[in-house]
C-alpha cells in the first residue's frame, strides 16, 4: 500500500482528538473574561448614590453596584500618576520612584524638605498588565487620560494596541460634556463593536470630574441645590457615559463574559484649587486629594463579574491599586512575569478571604492641595502616619475614629513603635526615595501655608460657594510661592 493511502485512515483516527482540542480551545477562549476597567479622575469616596451621596444622581453606577461587589475600604494613592502606575504594574509607586503627579509640584521656599527627583515617566522596562494580556492574545485599548509620560512614553509603548487620548477639557454642548466624556465613550463603543469576537482589555480613563469643572448648563441648573452644582452635573454625566458602555455590553451579549471595574484614582478635591472648587467633600473622612488621610486615599470601587462575583455584596477588606494587575492576570489565567507588590483579589471576589497583610504608602511630596511629605501603614484597623518634616507620628484606630481626630500614639506606644518600625523596614525594602533639607526654607511662609490653615482639618460648609471666601487668600499664597516661568 502506498504511503498516501494511510492518510484517510490517520485523519479518521485523529478526528475525535482534533475536535476535542478545538472544543477545548473554544471553551478556554470563552472562559477567559473580557476586561473593562473604567477609571474616574478625582472622584471622591462618597460621590456616588450607592455610597450614600444624596445630592448626586448616579442611577447606572448604583445599579452596577447592585449587580456586583462594592468596596468600602478600597485605597488609591493621594494623587493620580502613582495610582495609575500602581494599577497598571502591580508595583508600589515607591518601588517605581514615581510617587507624585507628573511632573510634580515645584520646590518652593515654604517647604522644610525638598522633593526627591522622581521618574518623570513609567519606565519602559515595566511589564504592564496590558502588555502581559496582549502577549496572552488579548486586544488592548487605552482611551483617555494616561499621565504616565509624554512623547515617547505613551500607552502604545506599554502594550496598548488602540490609543485615543481625547481632550481633557471640552466646551459643553448638546453632544459633549465638559471633559470629553462622550468622545471617549464613542471610541469605547467602537472598540467593543470591533472586538466582540475576541478577548479584549479596555482601559477607559475619564478626565471627569477633575478641575476645571464643566458640564452642560441644563444639568448644572438641575443640580443647583447640590454642594457644588457643576460637580454634581459632571458626576451625572459620568454616570450617563458609563451607562452607555454597560448598554453596549448588553447589546453585544458580552456582559456575562466581562469582568468590569469602576474606580477612582484618588480622593475627591476638598479645597479651593480652581475658581469653581472645592469640588466635593469626603464626609465623614478627613481631608481629600493630596493627603494621606482617608479622604485622600479611600475611593469607590465597584466590580461586576457574572458567575464569579455574587450580586449585591459589599466588602470592607482593605485593598489597594497594586492589587489590580495580579487580579486581572489571575482572572484571565495569565501569570505575572515577576513578583508584584499587590495580590490577586479573585478569591475575595468569589466570596473568599484574603491573607492578612499590611498596606503601605510613601509620599515624600508637598501638594497643590496643602499636603505634606508623609508615609502610612495600615494594619487591620490600625493606621500610622509618619510625617517626614519632623518625625511626628499619628496612630489612628479607624474602626473607632474614621474621621482621624484622635491620635493614640502616646496611649498605645507599643502599637506605634511596631508600626513605625514596619513602615521604615518596608521603605528600605522597596528602595524608597528620601527627602533632603531645603537650604532655602522660609519658616514664615511655611507657617502661612501649612500651619495657620491646615487644609487637612478643613470642614465643609453647606455649599462649595460658601467656602471660597475664607480660602481665597490661602490659595493665592499657595500659588504665589511657585516659581515663575522665565522667558527663553
Amino acid at each position: 500500500m502506498r504511503p498516501t493511502t494511510y492518510l484517510p485512515v490517520l485523519l479518521a483516527l485523529l478526528a475525535p482528538s482534533l475536535r476535542l482540542n478545538g472544543t477545548a480551545r473554544a471553551e478556554e477562549s470563552k472562559a477567559r473574561p473580557n476586561i473593562v476597567f473604567i477609571l474616574a479622575d478625582d472622584l471622591g469616596i462618597n460621590d456616588l448614590g450607592c455610597y450614600g451621596r444624596k445630592d448626586h444622581d448616579t442611577p447606572r453606577l448604583d445599579r452596577l453596584a447592585r449587580q456586583g461587589l462594592r468596596f468600602t475600604s478600597a485605597y488609591a494613592e493621594p494623587v493620580c500618576s502613582p495610582s495609575r502606575a500602581a494599577l497598571l504594574t502591580g508595583k508600589a509607586p515607591a518601588r517605581l520612584h514615581l510617587t507624585t503627579f507628573l511632573p510634580g509640584r515645584p520646590d518652593t521656599p515654604a517647604q522644610k524638605l525638598l522633593h526627591p527627583r522622581i521618574e518623570l515617566q513609567l519606565p519602559l522596562k515595566e511589564k504592564t498588565v496590558a502588555r502581559l494580556l496582549k502577549e496572552a492574545g488579548y486586544t488592548t485599548a487605552c482611551l483617555g487620560k494616561w499621565h504616565l509620560g509624554g512623547t515617547g512614553f505613551g500607552p502604545d509603548k506599554y502594550g496598548f494596541d488602540v490609543v485615543h487620548a481625547g481632550q481633557a477639557n471640552t466646551p459643553p454642548s448638546e453632544t459633549e460634556g465638559g471633559k470629553g466624556e462622550y468622545d471617549l465613550t464613542h471610541h469605547a463603543l467602537q472598540f467593543l463593536d470591533s472586538n466582540k469576537g475576541r478577548p479584549f482589555f479596555l482601559y477607559l480613563a475619564h478626565n471627569n470630574p477633575h478641575i476645571p469643572l464643566g458640564a452642560k448648563l441644563e444639568l448644572v441648573k438641575k443640580y443647583r441645590d447640590a454642594f457644588n452644582p457643576t460637580y454634581a452635573a459632571m458626576v451625572n454625566t459620568l454616570d450617563i457615559c458609563v451607562g452607555q458602555v454597560l448598554d453596549k455590553l448588553d447589546e453585544l451579549r458580552l456582559a456575562d463574559r466581562t469582568l468590569l471595574v469602576f474606580a477612582s484614582d484618588n480622593g475627591g478635591l476638598h479645597v479651593l484649587e480652581s475658581p469653581d472648587s472645592p469640588a466635593t467633600h469626603n464626609t465623614p473622612f478627613r481631608a481629600g486629594k493630596g493627603f494621606l488621610y482617608e479622604g485622600g486615599l479611600r475611593v469607590p470601587w465597584i466590580v461586576r463579574w457574572p458567575g464569579h462575583v455574587p450580586a449585591g455584596q459589599t466588602s470592607d477588606a482593605p485593598v489597594s491599586m497594586t492589587d489590580w494587575t495580579p487580579t486581572l492576570l489571575d482572572a484571565c489565567g495569565v501569570k505575572p512575569s515577576e513578583k508584584l507588590d499587590g495580590v490577586s483579589l479573585v478569591p475575595l471576589l468569589e466570596g473568599g478571604k484574603l491573607p492578612t497583610r499590611s498596606l503601605f504608602w510613601h509620599f515624600p511630596h508637598y501638594t497643590n492641595q496643602g499636603g505634606r511629605p508623609a508615609g502610612v501603614v495600615r494594619d487591620s484597623d490600625w493606621k500610622l502616619i509618619e510625617h517626614y518634616e519632623d518625625g511626628y507620628i499619628e496612630l489612628i484606630h479607624l474602626a473607632r475614629d474614621v474621621g482621624e481626630t484622635r491620635n493614640l500614639a502616646q496611649a498605645e506606644p507599643k502599637w506605634a513603635a511596631e508600626l513605625k518600625a514596619r513602615l521604615r523596614a518596608w521603605r528600605k525594602e522597596v528602595g524608597a526615595q528620601e527627602n533632603t533639607p531645603n537650604p532655602q526654607f522660609d519658616a514664615a511662609l511655611h507657617k502661612q501655608l501649612y500651619e495657620d490653615l491646615d487644609a487637612s482639618k478643613l470642614k465643609p460648609a453647606a455649599t462649595a460657594a460658601a467656602m471660597r471666601p475664607e480660602l481665597e487668600a490661602w490659595r493665592k499664597a499657595m500659588n504665589a510661592v511657585l516659581p515663575t516661568k522665565r522667558d527663553p
